[in-house]
């Protein structure tokens, strides 16, 4: 997932279907025009159509609160617009999937607590089908695809145009950072538990602050961490590249996980509260550009929650020495690094891993840094 930066309050077109297929052809020409190699690309974009009048994100609870009032009781048109782009044929495919949606007549207590956990801001109508929302939709007529984000079917269509045949998405990608299903299967089971899970999910919100309407999870795994902090009142949007931990994540937090790269994140600058990361850095080579990434879309004030020293953290409980080579969770290193960011580290706690054979604990570090 690529953002495309388009500027999407400034494009008009004839009707709400038709703004729907340019926004998603700008979207898909914007992310073509910055690569350089060949690839296919899939823009998309939503647009909620009631009474002829088109509707994109309301962007401020007040907007969402309004649009929400108007919608209950209706029904809409939800308008997606495909363009794909294959760089090696040159072909530009352009398309428009449209499904009916029935809202319920919700009470204004509803739709008050409805915006308030912030997810109607940022979705085409203030609705989601998937997601928190769903409860909301008391019927659809046409493709469900389509009003979660984009029709399967019309996409299946598209790829075949160009070459590419639907079962061949089903391939693992290569050289990259996995987990199999069997490793998937027992990952909970080997690595703590709920146990730790819950005392991982404390700490986190022991240092988020009070007004973090989300949360993203960067590496969510199995989902096991974030489901314990949407147990503890937050509302958790999941990001991971293993398809097999996202088969059990999606369990867990259904409508709110994504395959993506943690380098690449499909988020719009400064529009993000906090980002956490609990088992990730360590894992790295070089967490440079995980931290510019995180700075990218923290809003001014938005916090980064990581776990640090991990490793070095199990080898004291072990009675090891540390590490001669510093990680790239090192503390040092990611306060470094952070700084060049604009990420202040201004927190920190600790939670307990699972009691190691000698009969000792590790005590894992997590910190804060703030977007400054």
């Amino acid at each position: 997932m690529i953002v495309s930066g388009v500027d999407e309050d400034n494009v008009t077109a004839e009707s709400p279907g038709e703004l729907a297929r340019l926004l998603a052809t700008l979207k898909a020409r914007a992310v073509v025009a910055e690569l350089d190699d060949h690839a296919t690309v899939l823009g998309c974009d939503s647009v909620l159509e009631i009474d002829g009048v088109a509707y994109g994100k309301p962007g401020t609870p007040e907007v969402a609160r309004e649009r929400l009032r108007a919608m209950r009781g209706k029904s809409g048109v939800l308008h997606t617009g495909h363009c794909l782009f294959d760089t090696e044929s040159k072909t530009e495919l352009r398309e428009l999937a449209s499904t009916t949606v029935y809202f319920a007549d919700l009470t204004d207590d509803e739709i008050d607590a409805y915006v308030a956990t912030g997810e109607p801001l940022v979705v085409a109508g203030s609705f989601t089908v998937d997601g928190i929302g769903g409860p909301f939709v008391t019927g659809i007529e046409g493709d469900y695809h389509n009003v979660v984000g984009l029709s399967l079917p019309l996409v299946r269509t598209m790829l075949a145009q160009v070459g590419i045949a639907w079962p061949s998405l089903w391939a693992p990608p290569k050289n990259r950072l996995d987990y199999n299903e069997s490793e998937a299967a027992r990952y909970d089971e080997t690595r703590g538990g709920v146990e730790r899970a819950q005392a991982a999910a404390r700490a986190v919100a022991e240092l988020l602050p009070a007004d973090s309407q989300r949360v993203l999870e960067l590496a969510v795994g199995t989902g096991i961490v974030g489901a314990e902090l949407v147990a503890l009142g937050n509302l958790v949007h999941g990001f991971d590249l293993s398809t097999a931990m996202l088969q059990h994540a999606k369990i867990r937090l259904p409508g709110h996980i994504a395959a993506a790269d943690a380098t690449r994140l499909p988020v719009a600058d400064r529009r993000t509260d906090a980002v956490i990361a609990i088992w990730l850095l360590h894992l790295l080579d070089d967490s440079t550009p995980i931290l510019a990434e995180v700075a990218r879309i923290l809003r001014p004030g938005g916090v980064f929650l990581t776990t640090t020293e991990k490793n070095d953290a199990t080898r004291y409980a072990e009675s090891r020495d540390p590490n001669k080579t510093r990680a790239a969770d090192s503390l040092t290193r990611l306060v470094a690094e952070a700084a060049h960011h604009g990420l202040a580290l201004d927190g920190a706690t600790t939670f307990p891993g699972p009691t190691r054979p000698n009969g000792n604990a590790p005590l894992y570090p997590l910190i804060r840094f703030r977007r400054t």
